[in-house]
């Protein structure tokens, strides 16, 4: 079974991407969305047996890969609980956004390549999930790159799009060499590239050293800080973070496919399934932590202010990947796991939610053009509230929560029972993330749903109504346009809730709910943003049952998950505050008093600036590495390659080549004394050279 949950998706991008031609548009997209809904269909019950005790971890080997050596690796297919969690949420996710995709994409004339990208990706990703070996894993993991490169880049003919995945391409090479670096040391140290074989040799390792960078170092901490840069460049923490706001770039169901639930989570997936060796050392856990919490912080903090409506949404991607890396570094991997998976809804949800803005926008993404939706689009904006309560983690203890009550809040509480001094840090960055998280979150659903219609400025607004009055404009459908341009020098309060009339030209747009297609995945993904942390939080962080659902598949730490329930009431009631404050302040901000944001940004115009421009990390690796780069190769472009190589190579010998052919044309008289006479001083010289020797 699990064979064809991995390959079918495999298959359908052949069909669709090979066969698109001959078998049109409607068929390619009709194979690779079954494949996806039969793939998950097969997935639900492998997760549900592991819930329910009835199924236990095997593999199920495909064929022999690699005999070289000491180096032998299979192609095997892992299914263990871990496996099955992953399984449930790529596939179910998947599955619809290509259904959504169908609405999206609709006017797209290169859907067949979209979906076969779609599909690809896919199995990419779940090739990486059950992988049994670390080769097979970065077969995936590269798989998801280069599935990433395709999608974020689909719309080829947009600069910003190219740009885009090549700078998504690039960041990761930086995280992949860390980690290859890493698994080239795991196989030195274990003589063995088998995970199964590498966790259960790694607690032996505890106190070894190792020959790297001209020092000595403890082994295990070499290795997994090595594999953590992998991990870092998938899931985008901080430091190689720039490639995901970038990523929007891609079509939205692109967007929620890359943020919420496939590719960014392969890093925390990563840690997981190597905690046993994170466990023997304790330096690599405390970098973990570290980096996730400045990762929650810095992230949310950009959030605070972006104006497009996805840039939000995938800072907010960022931050809460920062929190489950920074619950894996405390030793709470169930609660990175669960964070994981409730993540995946409602983040696809906001996704999906915000691209069903997009829709009735006519393609406009900048928030401050918004205001007043929720009356024309009631489906969507309930779907983005169930979103919104999720991420911000409304919810009341013994009683009801929305999805992120649980698994964040179950975060936050385990990183103080920790009782380490990276766990407070990431307690009180924790509790603060989930304040600005709030604001970012509600401030989003003010913007776009409440107060006055802000159309007025919008060009793709206008641009629709001059289609509808039939002035020929042809809009781009099927597109996120750029967003208007996010100036620094703009405080939000030009735009960010203000009172405007909607101006006669775009007095006759009203924007409309989407189509069934995208409909549908909104309120299946709403199910599991209300219900998945109230089903699921026993069996993916209670002590007693986490312990027999996690066994032999991560290092499940159940004394921490019996601390992290006794933890004093004030840390369990800190999340909820938290949201409380985060909604207070954006409905006083946004709602009823809608100057307050104008003015703190002229208060702390420097500030301001500061979190609009992403703490300058672009600006910063721009003047470190990009220009460096490029006078490098201009350098070695025109003094290597034009002044030296093309001078006296191909070039200069073109030149020899052609004087003498002209010295020699000259010697081509066609008199036949001529050529006599060159004959007979020839001869003369000989004879002189003959007789001088």
């Amino acid at each position: 079974m699990i064979a064809v949950i991995v390959f079918l998706p495999l298959l359908a991008a052949i069909v669709a991407g090979l066969g698109q031609r001959m078998i049109g548009a409607v068929p390619s997209k009709l194979i690779t969305t079954a494949g996806l809904f039969a793939a998950c269909a097969l997935s639900w019950p492998i997760f549900l047996g592991f819930l329910g005790g009835t199924m236990t971890a095997h593999v199920e080997t495909v064929l022999p890969f690699i005999r070289s050596g000491d180096l032998a690796v299979d192609w095997a297919l892992r299914v263990d609980a871990l496996t099955a969690v992953m399984l449930v949420v790529i596939t179910s996710v998947s599955a619809l956004v290509h259904l959504y995709s169908w609405g999206y994409m609709a006017e797209d004339p290169d859907q067949p390549r979209f979906f076969a990208y779609l599909s690809l990706f896919t199995f990419a990703m779940l090739m990486l999930v059950t992988s049994d070996n670390l080769i097979q894993m970065f077969f995936g993991w590269e798989g998801v790159g280069l599935a990433s490169y395709l999608l974020i880049g689909f719309w080829y003919r947009k600069p910003s799009a190219n740009a885009a995945a090549i700078k998504a391409f690039v960041v990761n090479r930086v995280g992949d060499f860390g980690f290859s670096l890493g698994i080239f040391g795991t196989f030195l140290v274990f003589g063995t590239v088998s995970i199964p074989a590498i966790l259960a040799a790694a607690p032996g390792m505890a106190g070894s050293t190792i020959g790297f960078l001209g020092g000595r170092f403890d082994t295990m901490t070499v290795l997994c800080l090595l594999l953590f840069v992998g991990a870092m460049g998938k899931s985008a923490q901080l430091g190689l973070h720039t490639w995901l706001p970038d990523a929007m770039e891609g079509p939205t169901p692109v967007s929620a496919l890359i943020h919420a639930a496939t590719m960014v989570t392969a890093g925390v997936f990563m840690v997981c399934r190597l905690s046993p060796m994170f466990e023997v050392s304790p330096t690599a856990l405390t970098v973990v932590t570290y980096v996730g919490a400045a990762t929650a912080l810095f992230a949310a903090t950009v959030g605070l202010v972006q104006t497009d409506i996805k840039r939000v949404i995938a800072y907010s991607t960022c931050s809460q990947l920062g929190y489950m890396f920074f619950a894996a570094g405390v030793g709470a991997y169930g609660a990175a796991m669960f964070h994981l998976f409730t993540h995946a809804f409602f983040k696809a949800l906001l996704f999906l939610g915000a691209g069903s803005v997009i829709h009735a926008m006519h393609h406009e993404q900048d928030m401050r053009f918004y205001g007043g939706l929720r009356k024309s689009i009631p489906i969507t904006f309930w779907a983005m509230l169930a979103g919104t309560l999720a991420i911000t983690g409304v919810g009341v203890a013994e009683v009801f929560g929305f999805a992120g009550f649980y698994s964040k809040d179950a975060i936050i509480e385990a990183t103080y029972a920790a009782g380490s001094d990276a766990g407070q840090i990431a307690f009180g960055v924790g509790v603060f993330a989930a304040l600005l998280t709030s604001f970012y979150s509600w401030r989003l659903m003010f913007l776009t749903f409440f107060g006055a219609p802000r159309w007025a400025g919008s060009e793709h607004i206008q641009h629709a109504v001059h289609d509808a009055h039939g002035h020929g404009h042809d809009a781009t459908h099927g597109h996120d346009d750029p967003a208007a341009a996010e100036d620094a020098g703009h405080a939000p309060h030009a735009h960010d809730a203000g009172s405007h009339d909607v101006a006669t030209g775009t007095a006759g747009y009203h924007p409309h709910e989407s189509p069934w297609p995208m409909l549908v995945p909104l309120v299946v993904l709403t199910i599991g943003a209300v219900f998945a942390g109230f089903v699921f939080h026993e069996p993916f962080i209670g002590a007693e049952h986490g312990a027999a659902f996690w066994s032999g598949s991560l290092a499940f730490n159940e004394h921490l998950m019996h601390a992290m329930h006794g933890v004093p009431e004030w840390v369990k009631l800190s999340a909820t505050v938290a949201m409380a404050v985060g909604f207070l302040l954006a409905l006083w901000a946004y709602v009823l008093n809608t100057s307050i944001p104008g003015r703190v940004a002229a208060t702390f115009g420097g500030l301001y600036a500061f979190l609009l421009n992403k703490w300058y990390f672009d600006e910063l690796y721009a003047f470190l590495f990009v220009r460096p780069a490029f006078a490098i190769g201009r350098m070695l472009w025109k003094r290597g390659d034009q002044g030296t190589i093309d001078r006296f190579g191909p070039n200069g010998l073109a030149r020899l080549v052609v004087g003498g052919g002209v010295l020699t044309r000259r010697l081509q008289s066609g008199y036949l004394y001529t050529y006599a006479l060159v004959m007979l001083l020839g001869l003369a010289a000989a004879a002189t050279w003959a007789m001088t020797r």
